[in-house]
């Protein structure tokens, strides 16, 4: 007997847990039939650890089109959350090849210092983004920044995720584990911090949508492994996704053994990144039938 483990992403606060479990699980059953198969498992034997509640703490009253340059000012913010937005806002520019000559056409001013230590920079490149991205949101970069930095640096509230993650395991049972977006980053911290001293077996880690690879994530996450109770590593990205930005590769997250990579996938979702749209492609479906049999 296996368990199937699934970690959810931001942006999944107020929502009931049941139903987003099971969202889940009739998009993989839509990839499952395209290929002929059913699921090996049952519903019950999937977990579905929710702390979307918990992540609805991080936000706050500001409207919607305010929240980008809320956050990007930074009033309250450390120079190191500083420093990180602005590294994961170079990062996304850089691979959707936004130079700064394109982010200074949408500045009404001559931006005289140029690049990511200049505020009035960031903002103008965070417009940029809404307008020659048509996938991407300016909105949407800033506040999945700001919640994965405050997961890794904040030890109450990246405590609270884990356990609750941790939780959802039977040591005694072998666990697959997706891991969506945040979510990857989540299922990753747990299965390096815990995976051997509960004594876990995991036959497949699979990421969808993940940003692990993104240069701030992955130096605040340094040195980074893979996680010895896992023993194959699955990848999958569209690379019209704004999260992933690359591709868990040796060139930019070289662990051994080498992670898999599917970068292929279409994910029919508006902004490329939903997670209908991954777990809805037949080869994620396929693999996960596979780990699971």
């Amino acid at each position: 007997m296996k368990e199937l483990v699934l970690v959810h992403g931001r942006a999944q606060q107020g929502y009931d847990a049941d139903k987003l479990k099971q969202k889940w699980i009739d998009s993989w059953k839509v990839g499952l039939e395209k290929s002929n198969l059913e699921m090996p498992i049952t519903e019950e034997q999937i977990r579905f650890p929710y702390y979307g509640d918990t992540l609805a703490g991080l936000e706050n009253d500001v409207p919607l089109d305010e929240v980008a340059d809320v956050i990007v000012r930074g009033e309250d913010a450390s120079e190191a959350e500083r420093e990180f937005i602005r590294g994961v806002i170079l990062d996304t520019l850089k691979q959707n090849g936004i130079s700064d000559e394109k982010i200074q056409k949408l500045s009404p001013q001559p931006i005289v210092e140029r690049g990511p230590l200049n505020w009035e920079w960031v903002q103008t490149a965070l417009r940029a983004l809404d307008h020659y991205v048509p996938y991407a949101s300016s909105t949407t970069v800033a506040l999945r920044t700001r919640d994965v930095y405050i997961y890794l640096n904040n030890p109450a509230f990246r405590k609270k995720i884990n356990d609750g993650v941790e939780s959802a395991f039977n040591k005694d049972v072998e666990t697959v584990i997706v891991g969506h977006s945040l979510g990857s980053v989540v299922a990753y911290d747990v299965l390096r911090k815990t995976g051997d001293t509960n004594n876990w077996t995991v036959p497949l880690y699979m990421t969808l949508g993940s940003p692990l690879a993104v240069t701030a994530i992955k130096q605040a996450l340094r040195p980074i492994d893979h996680p010895s109770c896992v023993s194959k590593w699955f990848n999958a990205m569209d690379e019209r996704d704004i999260v992933p930005l690359y591709a868990l590769d040796s060139e930019n997250f070289d662990v051994t053994p080498p992670i898999e990579n599917k970068t292929d996938v279409d994910n029919f979702t508006d902004n490329h990144h939903g997670i209908i749209g991954y777990l809805s492609d037949a080869e994620v479906a396929k693999r996960l039938h596979e780990a699971l049999r």
